[in-house]
């Protein structure tokens, strides 16, 4: 089994899940534990791993023969498909159908396992195309995949199902909105097979929808979730962007609600990607504990980003979000009254979800201006760059008061995903939009044939392989940050020890830091901070997160 997740943040959370499950599959095979398979981690089961020297690793638990044999996939990122059970992110598979360095052991190790890939409405057109070679190259050789989502649209299905031999059409919306759900969607070798319906037995909710438009106010965000976490509410907030994120958190801190944000080593914290390993998994757990199915009396507010969105077994009762593509959207509302047993403070026994805005609509990020938010398309890429999917999903929350999740989900993800909507919409508004739009989608285009350039073609001979620098391919596109390692654990403003900081590239707008500046990366106290030294590079690091000195 090789379980793959978008992040290591997801894969961490569902490791230790699978772990329990298998272990409780197959009691009397404890030495084959689920390898946690993410660089650095050299985790098995319950069981850590010391690196000592190059090559060696030594188990806390000094296994015998056949635990160390067990222990072996774990040792290294190249080995993590050879895993009895492993549990990572979706790159170690997508490195099997890559031009890089062991891509043909990694494919033949991965021919063993079920390729189960949690939120797949998560990967973006680069990534789709990636792992449909990885699909045509599993499939080629008897394997068996499973993916799985949530909020996946007809186009989306279509990419991942079609091949040459037989290709499935995107139906018009129509029929893409009659299309069963929950389904089981069919493929194989030969592309397209059928849809069966499944029969949903699980917790339906009714979510009653708003728009707000105050995006563009911190204070006035703060002011509302204040509100609705003084009435005696369990408030999440989830913002598209870490900036957006600590800004409101400071608005809140601001305004005399310190006292009722997420609480770690004594204090508020918030919840996003720009912290150290060890501090996010205590942040997980906190989160966890603030919105789980314990609560204690009295209102409560988490602020984060789409860190929150996925894997975290969380409950709000009120939703505050940016506005977001709509299958984003309702992967958000699935945290909002996620227990049906949970008893609620009184005025919040109806789930409501609030959808934050731009007063001015969504016509200033056809100039940039709502790029800080996380929408729209910049040099660099931008989160959700669709502007047309942003603006459909905008005008079903204003226009359907009441979702009612899963039944809705269907006619939800098609009325703002379908590309016949999206061209509606383009000769409806016209001028900019359509200008825009053509940008969106040749990029989309040329990220379709970067992927495909990547691939590695399994019909050519060893001696036919000319293979690419391994820097040069990508599972995901954008360069990749700096992973900072201190040599000696120190304590972190949640006051327990912390010593991996994973940067990301953009904070190194002068180049990304040699070896040398990384191996001799050091921190030192000041105040209740941390300053971390890269070089001649200094970052931040407290209750708000990393950030560099000179940059927002």
């Amino acid at each position: 089994l090789y379980f793959a997740l978008p992040t290591r943040a997801a894969a961490v959370q569902i490791h230790e899940r699978v772990h329990r499950a298998l272990r409780r599959l197959f009691p009397s095979r404890a030495e084959f534990g689920t390898v946690l398979a993410i660089p650095g981690y050299l985790r098995i089961g319950e069981t850590h791993g010391q690196r000592v020297g190059r090559f060696e690793v030594e188990w806390r638990d000094a296994p015998d023969e056949a635990g160390l044999q067990a222990r072996w996939a774990a040792e290294s990122a190249r080995k993590f498909l050879s895993a009895t059970a492993a549990v990572g992110t979706v790159d170690q598979a997508m490195l099997a159908a890559l031009q890089v360095k062991w891509a043909h052991f990694r494919c033949t190790s991965l021919a063993r396992s079920l390729l189960v890939v949690d939120e797949i409405h998560a990967s973006d057109v680069y990534m789709t195309e990636i792992l449909r070679g990885v699909l045509r190259d599993h499939l080629a050789v008897g394997g068996h995949a499973l993916l799985m989502s949530a909020t996946l649209g007809a186009t989306a299905r279509r990419r991942l199902v079609r091949n040459a031999t037989l290709r499935c059409g995107v139906p018009d919306v129509a029929k893409a909105k009659s299309t069963p759900y929950p389904a089981l969607t069919l493929a194989g070798r030969d592309g397209f097979r059928s849809i069966r319906k499944i029969e949903h037995a699980g917790y339906a909710r009714r979510v009653r929808m708003a728009e707000d438009p105050i995006m563009a106010s911190p204070p006035r965000i703060a002011a509302h979730v204040l509100r609705e976490a003084r009435r005696g509410g369990r408030v999440l907030v989830i913002l598209n962007t870490v900036g957006q994120a600590q800004e409101v958190f400071r608005e809140v801190r601001g305004q005399g609600g310190g006292a009722r944000c997420l609480q770690l080593g004594g204090g508020p914290a918030l919840h996003h990607s720009r912290f150290a390993a060890e501090d996010r998994r205590c942040l997980d757990r906190a989160v966890e504990r603030a919105l789980g199915k314990s609560r204690e009396p009295g209102g409560r507010i988490v602020i984060g980003t789409q860190t929150l969105e996925q894997s975290l077994d969380i409950d709000a009762d009120v939703l505050i979000t940016h506005l977001c593509p709509v299958d984003v959207l309702l992967q958000r509302i699935g945290r909002l009254h996620r227990h049906p047993e949970t008893e609620r403070p009184e005025g919040f026994a109806e789930a409501r979800c609030f959808v934050l805005v731009p007063e001015g609509g969504l016509d200033t990020g056809l100039t940039g201006g709502l790029l800080r938010y996380g929408l729209g398309m910049s040099r660099n890429g931008g989160i959700y760059r669709d502007l047309r999917v942003l603006e459909l999903t905008r005008r079903l929350v204003a226009q359907r008061a009441i979702w009612r999740i899963p039944r809705d989900n269907r006619n939800l993800v098609e009325g703002a995903t379908h590309p016949e909507n999206s061209r509606l919409l383009e000769q409806e508004l016209g001028g900019a939009w359509l200008a825009r739009s053509t940008d969106v989608d040749g990029r989309a285009a040329a990220e379709q044939v970067a992927a495909k350039r990547h691939l590695l073609d399994r019909t050519k001979g060893f001696r036919g392989l000319g293979f690419p620098r391994d820097e040069h391919v990508r599972t995901r596109l954008g360069e990749d940050g700096p992973r900072i390692k201190l040599g000696q654990p120190t304590d972190g403003p949640f006051g327990s020890p912390v010593q991996t900081f994973n940067l990301p590239a953009y904070m190194f707008r002068d180049g990304l830091p040699t070896r040398t500046e990384i191996e001799s990366a050091h921190v030192e106290s000041v105040s209740d901070d941390l300053l971390l030294h890269v070089g001649d590079r200094v970052f931040r690091y407290n209750r708000s997160g990393i950030r560099h000195e000179n940059l927002s």
